[in-house]
């Protein structure tokens, strides 16, 4: 529990007090975000605010969760695979974003890398992370809810390496979609992450039950990325000093994307994750309508700016969609826990169901 206190506060001391020293560094050296023409009219005041904040988010979260191994608790802090492996995702979709955003500063437009080099970088990307997990994972070709002996699906290797890349790329491009207004995705994610944190936590104090070895690993990390994204929300609350850009949300989407993988409650993900989802399938729908029927379902997707256009005040589509990640954080505990009952009914707590046994130093992911 130490662990978990350390990662957190030091994830976001790191994010609140060096954010402030990279919109300075930003400011002076012109990296200013790029107005789409055709986005909301209200946001071409927001031209030239600082972006790449999303540096800040990896580099607290990455802080928070080396610097709570260096308490040994137990002998059970230590570093694994499985925690690892969704670092580098992390630091891998930020450099990603990182050189999307860049680009769109040099050259003073919205556009920086072109389609088929993102997608091909994704791509990459999360093939090389579903290759070192499927090396690190105990039982890697399985698909599951909640846990490995519950509903689950194996699809076989090459199926379960195509789930992989579809679950981190499409997590990054949810996340992605779900950055257009001040302090919306870090919010968001901030539920998501907690709610990881929960899971892991929870996976850890009952091992005979989700078989998680690694499962305190992940909840450091968790609750590390929660105070990256709390603490980058200090400066990005509207009206936002500066943005996450693409670095920030790619990372944070691959960062849940492996979370879900190593929780071993990827299917759980589009529920955790329901907000950026419903960003996603309102672009998904926009664009399909509009080739097909020539119409619009949207005033304009993703669907926060739809809202705008109906009049809303951008802090209430931020507060009222917060409300609503709040709400699928809270419906996604109350699915683990009901399946936690189902399986230990009546015996929160019998040794069988949650003592956590001795971890032994060399589990890994």
């Amino acid at each position: 529990m130490i662990s978990l206190l350390i990662a957190v506060a030091v994830s976001t001391l790191v994010s609140v007090f060096g954010t402030p020293l990279v919109i300075r560094y930003f400011r002076r050296h012109g990296i200013g975000q790029q107005i789409r023409e055709d986005g909301p009219e209200g946001h071409f005041t927001k031209a030239g605010t600082p972006t790449m904040g999303g540096v800040m988010i990896v580099a607290g979260g990455v802080a928070g969760y080396a610097v709570a191994h260096l308490r040994k608790e137990q002998e059970r802090v230590i570093f694994t695979r499985a925690g690892l492996l969704i670092v580098l995702l992390i630091i891998g979709g930020a450099v990603i974003g990182g050189l999307d955003d860049f680009l769109k500063v040099s050259r003073e437009r919205s556009l920086g890398l072109n389609k088929r080099a993102k997608s091909g970088s994704q791509l990459v990307l999360a093939l090389v992370f579903a290759w070192l997990a499927y090396a690190a994972a105990k039982s890697p070709t399985t698909i599951s809810i909640v846990r490995a002996d519950g509903f689950h699906v194996d699809p076989g290797v090459v199926g379960w390496v195509l789930f992989v890349i579809l679950l981190v790329i499409g997590a990054s491009n949810a996340v992605n979609l779900t950055d257009g207004l001040d302090g919306l995705a870090a919010g968001s994610a901030a539920f998501a992450f907690s709610a990881f944190a929960l899971i892991a936590f929870w996976q850890f104090r009952h091992v005979p039950v989700y078989e998680v070895p690694q499962a305190l690993d992940l909840a450091i990390l968790s609750v590390a990325m929660l105070g990256g994204c709390v603490g980058f929300l200090w400066w990005n609350a509207a009206p936002a000093r500066i943005f996450m850009g693409d670095t920030g949300s790619l990372a944070i989407g691959a960062g849940l994307a492996g979370l879900a993988l190593f929780t071993r409650t990827p299917l759980l993900l589009p529920l955790v994750g329901g907000l950026f989802v419903a960003e996603t399938l309102s672009v998904i729908i926009q664009v399909f309508a509009f080739r097909v029927f020539r119409r619009r379902v949207f005033r304009m997707a993703p669907i926060h700016h739809h809202f705008e256009q109906k009049g809303w005040p951008e802090t209430t589509v931020i507060i009222r969609f917060w409300l609503i990640a709040g709400a699928l954080t809270a419906a996604t505990l109350g699915v683990f826990y009901y399946d936690y009952l189902l399986r230990c009914p009546g015996t929160p707590g019998s040794r069988s169901c949650a003592a956590p046994p001795p971890v032994p130093a060399e589990a890994e992911g």
